[in-house]
């Protein structure tokens, strides 16, 4: 019989039939594995702009969509070192969230006080980006079917219960599931409960997002060069030039959006570590299959645990099954090597069949990993750099997709430089505390995933490393 703490995952190894599941998966991410509008073409020689923009993801294609809106006459150019959303926009499980500060929980430790409003332009947010796909007619897949944290102990189940609280603190539509209800949900003989948040989460193609936000951007004026790398920063005596190996962009203002890959601005690399993670997605489904585990409402599901999963339903009946592994590498490398990883998969194979036996016999079609842009807070943050001519919001840690928009707006009030009721918030003038530097961040971050799958095993009971680093404003997070 299993304790409280005990962790219901299998600790014997991947056997040959989890690992012949995902064998003939393609290795690219779902959403990005489809026809796609051609690139830009790249930069070649000098060019000129009121605004820069770096990073053609989620939070660089709203701040540019959000920049010509606020400001229809201003010269906005945008540049991805590769294609648009092949980053972290385009590597995520589509979940969008109204949270500004990775769940109530989180944001209550850090920053009680502003919790009120900080969930109220959440939720406004939410709303806004809502109003933006009806009014550009983005066709993104969006569902509105709320998200289910999961409970496999007692002790995860005690954890929903003050979530249930918090939640509804704050105004959240949030209901409590026992034992039955989770199952009636989606039936899994390893869930003992559940809490179903159904107010601000949504879930979307984040790929059909993006490229609906570039013709929308481009629409607007927009300038956008793909396959255009940021090389570094040089200050002028009007402005700020963007260096790339095909040019120079000289330009009053730069927005960076940079998520994991390295920046020039040193308190972002001081603070932001790329974690990977790793996903698999099914095949379609079948009648059967479907009937075989419920899950009629489509709501997202996460565990409750540590290291969690993340799973949802695509648009055409698939199952999106990704996390757990949150995979640092030394020195912080984002290289191609690294977003393929046989562990990974194999864990991930194997312990989504110990959820669904009854799919016994389910094929994966792709498998893919990402790199997450992960701060000490866990959600984004904000600053200025190069004398106030350049200012970054970066930090998301796998939960940017709805508050991309958000980011990109504050990013967008920094460069202003006027005090409002948003640049004002402790929240966005506090920057989490840095990781310290190599060769001390590999081991620190090592013992930290050890610690932190001990606790898993403890019933989530932290131990004094995890609740030193809580003490020291430290964390670690996928």
């Amino acid at each position: 019989m299993r304790d409280e703490g005990q962790h219901v995952w299998p600790v014997e190894p991947p056997t040959r039939a989890d690992r012949d599941s995902y064998a003939d998966a393609v290795p690219r991410p779902f959403w990005l594995d489809r026809d796609r509008p051609s690139p830009c073409d790249p930069l070649e020689g000098r060019a000129k702009a009121d605004l820069v923009i770096v990073g053609g993801g989620l939070t660089g294609l709203w701040a540019a969509v959000l920049a010509k809106e606020m400001q229809p006459d201003r010269a906005v150019t945008l540049i991805d070192r590769e294609t648009l959303a092949v980053g972290a926009s385009g590597r995520n499980g589509g979940f969008m969230s109204s949270s500004l500060v990775h769940g109530v929980g989180n944001g209550l430790s850090r920053f009680p006080d502003e919790m009120p409003e900080l969930e109220r332009l959440g939720l406004e947010n939410l709303e806004a980006i809502g109003a933006a796909i009806e009014r550009y007619g983005i066709e993104c897949d969006l569902e509105k079917p709320g998200a289910i944290s999961t409970a496999m102990n007692p002790g995860q189940m005690e954890g929903l219960i003050e979530a249930e609280a918090d939640l509804k603190r704050f105004g959240h539509d949030a209901e409590l599931l026992d034992q039955d209800g989770m199952r009636a949900e989606v039936d899994s003989p390893l869930f003992t409960g559940g809490l179903w948040q159904k107010s601000g989460e949504w879930a979307v193609d984040p790929v059909k997002l993006c490229d609906g936000l570039a013709e929308a951007a481009t629409e607007l004026g927009v300038v956008i060069f793909e396959n255009t790398e940021m090389s570094g920063l040089r200050e002028t005596a009007t402005g700020i030039d963007v260096l790339t190996a095909g040019g120079v962009i000289s330009t009053r203002r730069v927005l960076l959006a940079t998520a994991a890959f390295r920046s020039p601005i040193r308190a972002i690399r001081s603070r932001v570590v790329p974690v990977f993670d790793y996903v698999l997605v099914t095949e379609p489904l079948t009648d059967s299959q479907k009937s075989s585990i419920g899950w009629h409402n489509r709501q997202g599901l996460s565990d409750s645990a540590n290291r969690f999963h993340y799973y949802r339903q695509t648009e055409d009946g698939r199952i999106l099954w990704g996390g757990y592994d949150a995979i640092y590498n030394y020195g912080g490398k984002v290289e191609d090597r690294y977003y393929q990883r046989e562990q990974s998969f194999a864990g991930l194979a194997q312990r989504f069949h110990a959820l669904f036996p009854q799919l016994e016999g389910i094929r994966f079609t792709h498998r893919w990993g990402g790199a997450i842009d992960t701060c000490s807070r866990f959600f984004a943050f904000y600053g200025l750099a190069h004398s106030g001519k350049v200012s970054y919001a970066v930090g998301h840690t796998g939960l940017g997709v709805g508050a991309s928009r958000f980011a990109a707006r504050v990013g967008l009030e920094l460069l202003e430089g006027r005090e409002s009721g948003i640049t004002g918030l402790q929240y966005v003038r506090e920057r989490p505390v840095p990781f310290p530097p190599e060769p001390l961040r590999w081991p620190t971050i090592q013992l930290t995933r050890n610690r932190i799958a001990a606790a898993d095993l403890n019933g989530g009971r932290d131990g004094m490393w995890l609740r030193t680093l809580s003490r020291l404003g430290l964390g670690f997070d996928s």
